[in-house]
């Protein structure tokens, strides 16, 4: 599964995700791209996911148009320990987040 993460999780996530294929925005030099283009770029290059901790992000963009889901992590920061705490969830949860037309996912 190849992941990105939005540049509001820390790139301190990538090394707890070490069975997936991640990427981070700030190493992709993709910093302050909008979310459509960042969508675009992501069915693009075949990533499977987007894992963000933006609620908003639903409501900002039509996801029919985009082959990659959003996963949300239900954090109120960013902070390693917080987001520490949806992995187990996020990792059991597997194959069912990345089914066909499953455009939106949140992890809580």
């Amino acid at each position: 599964m190849k992941i990105l993460l939005d540049e509001r999780v820390t790139k301190r996530l990538k090394k707890h995700l070490d069975t997936f294929e991640v990427f981070t925005v700030r190493e992709l030099n993709l910093g302050g791209t909008k979310n459509g283009k960042l969508m675009t770029f992501c069915v693009e290059n075949n990533f499977d996911i987007i894992l963000t901790i933006d609620k908003n992000l639903m409501d900002q963009q039509n996801l029919e148009k985009y082959s990659v889901t959003i996963v949300v992590l239900n954090s109120l920061t960013s902070k390693i320990e917080e987001l520490l705490t949806f992995l187990p969830s996020f990792k059991s949860q597997g194959d069912r987040i990345t089914t066909p037309n499953q455009k939106w996912y949140e992890v809580v």
